[in-house]
C-alpha cells in the first residue's frame, strides 16, 4: 500500500483529501507541525508527499529543499499561486509536479498514479531516519545534519541504524557485534569499541556531541 504526506495548513482541504485518496486504498497521513515538516517526513516514510506553497512559519519551496537533501521522494505542489514563476521556482526546487487549486480531483489522481508508477517501477526512493535533527541516508551511508554530511564507514552506519532503529532502547553490545558480523565467533569486543569511537568523533565533529550515550556493561542508545 502506498503511502502520502499531506502538507496542507487549510484542516478542511487536507482533510477533504485524506478521505477521498483513502479511497484508492493508499495510506494518507497529515502535516501536524508544520516547524518540523522535514522531521515528519522521516518519521512517516511517504512514497509520495502533497505540498502546499504558503505554510506556516517555513514555506513549501523551504521544505522542498529541506526534503531534497535527504531523499528524492516524489512531491507534488498543490497550491492557488499557479503563476508562471512558482511554477518554475516549485520544479526547480525539486519538485515532480505541479497542480493548481482549485482542481479536478480525478487528474490529481491521474497524476499521483502515474509517479507512483514511475518512481518505484524503477528508482524508487531513498529512505532516511531522523533524530535530533539528524538524517541517516539508508540509501549512501551518509548522515546529513543542518549543512553538513558526515560520510560513515558500512561499520559505523550499520552501529548507527541499529541504535536509531531503537531510539530510546539501550541496544547490547552483543546485539550490535551480531549486526556488524551476523556471528558472535568472529567478533572482537575491541573492535566495537573502536568503531563506536570513531563514531561518536565524526558525530562530535558536526555539533552532534553527545548523540550516542553509554550504559556501563550493558550497551548503547540515542535518546
Amino acid at each position: 500500500m502506498y503511502r502520502l504526506f499531506i502538507v496542507e495548513d487549510d484542516i478542511g482541504i487536507a482533510n477533504e483529501l485524506k478521505t477521498w485518496i483513502e479511497k484508492w486504498d493508499m495510506e494518507v497521513l497529515t502535516a501536524e507541525n508544520f516547524r518540523e515538516v522535514a522531521a515528519e517526513y522521516a518519521r512517516i516514510q511517504p512514497h509520495l508527499i502533497l505540498l502546499d506553497i504558503t505554510l506556516p512559519f517555513y514555506d513549501g519551496y523551504y521544505w522542498c529543499r529541506e526534503i531534497r537533501k535527504i531523499s528524492n521522494v516524489p512531491i507534488v505542489f498543490l497550491s492557488s499561486a499557479a503563476d508562471n514563476m512558482n511554477i518554475i521556482m516549485a520544479m526547480n526546487m525539486g519538485a515532480d509536479d505541479f497542480v493548481a487549486k482549485p482542481f479536478d480531483r480525478n487528474v490529481l489522481m491521474a497524476k499521483i498514479q502515474a509517479i507512483l508508477r514511475r518512481s518505484y517501477d524503477f528508482a524508487g526512493t531513498v529512505p532516511v531516519m531522523e533524530h535530533r535533527g539528524a538524517f541517516l541516508n539508508t540509501g549512501d551511508n551518509t548522515l546529513s545534519y543542518k549543512e553538513q554530511k558526515v560520510l560513515l564507514t558500512q561499520n559505523e552506519y550499520r552501529i548507527l541504524l541499529c541504535l536509531m532503529e531503537s531510539k530510546g532502547i539501550v541496544v547490547s553490545r552483543e546485539k550490535l557485534m551480531e549486526r556488524l558480523w551476523e556471528s558472535e565467533q568472529f567478533v572482537d569486543e575491541n573492535t566495537l569499541t573502536v568503531n563506536v569511537n570513531r563514531l561518536r568523533k565524526k558525530l562530535d565533529a558536526v555539533g552532534l556531541e553527545h548523540f550516542i550515550h553509554t550504559k556501563f556493561g550493558v550497551g548503547y542508545l540515542v535518546e
